[in-house]
């Protein structure tokens, strides 16, 4: 069985505490003044979110020292002082948007009762994330993988560790589930988590490229229905 997971992010990537609202802290940029310390902060953080915003529409291949100084009024020197290279620029953009994910999605759905409550309150938010289009090109994640599914690397291996730690939150909590007597102890945690996250990872691929309306609600359907077909909740 699995271990009880978290959906964690080092605190050089923006770990997002509970309390402190991730605009505060990450896409909100504070007046210039104060400690030198702090300017850096406010101004890895400006970086960061036009990062983020360039890598959901073009990818994270994209993003160049110059182009993010250009973009921003700053010299190139200044910008590399923050990351010191293409690739840690990356990585620090997936930390971001890790945080981003948890803040939307991880951090609201721990005021459910943990197992079943928890696990839909998880996949609605992740829904309710793709279709607000916190990111100007929709769902980060969804894109990098793609980008990123066959480029063996640091950032690729940073993607797949965010990626197994949503995968492992999920199965925790059908775990949560099975213990408490919500959902068939028979059935395999990670073989439903397989199939919830096909469910809402083809909704923003079938709303974005083909434009569809009714991606979302399709999803939503699909997921009532695999839950349903796990549940010990007595059929109405």
């Amino acid at each position: 069985m699995l271990t009880r997971a978290v959906l964690e992010v080092s605190e050089r990537d923006l770990t997002v505490a509970p309390r402190v609202a991730y605009a505060e802290r990450v896409l909100q940029v504070t007046p210039t003044i104060g400690t030198r310390a702090q300017q850096g902060e406010d101004t890895r953080r400006k970086i960061l979110h036009l990062a983020m915003n360039l890598a959901s529409k073009q990818g994270l291949e994209t993003l160049t020292i110059g182009d993010l100084a250009k973009e921003l009024g700053m010299s190139k020197s200044g910008l590399f002082a923050h990351f010191g290279s293409k690739e840690e620029l990356q990585i620090a953009t997936i930390g971001a948007a890790a945080a981003v994910f948890v803040e939307h999605i991880v951090t609201p759905a721990m005021a459910a009762k943990p197992g079943m409550a928890r696990l839909q309150e998880l996949l609605e938010g992740h829904l309710r994330y793709m279709e607000s289009s916190v990111f100007e090109g929709g769902c980060f994640f969804s894109a990098v993988t793609a980008e990123f599914d066959d480029k063996p690397g640091r950032v690729r291996d940073k993607i797949v560790e965010m990626m197994k730690r949503w995968a492992n939150l999920l199965a925790t909590e059908v775990e949560a589930a099975q213990a408490s007597g919500e959902i068939d102890p028979g059935v395999e945690a990670l073989q439903v988590v397989f199939e919830l996250n096909a469910a809402t990872s083809h909704a923003n691929a079938t709303a974005r490229l083909m434009g569809d309306p009714r991606a979302y609600a399709h999803a939503r359907a699909a997921i009532r229905t695999r839950l349903a077909s796990v549940s010990t909740a007595p059929r109405t």
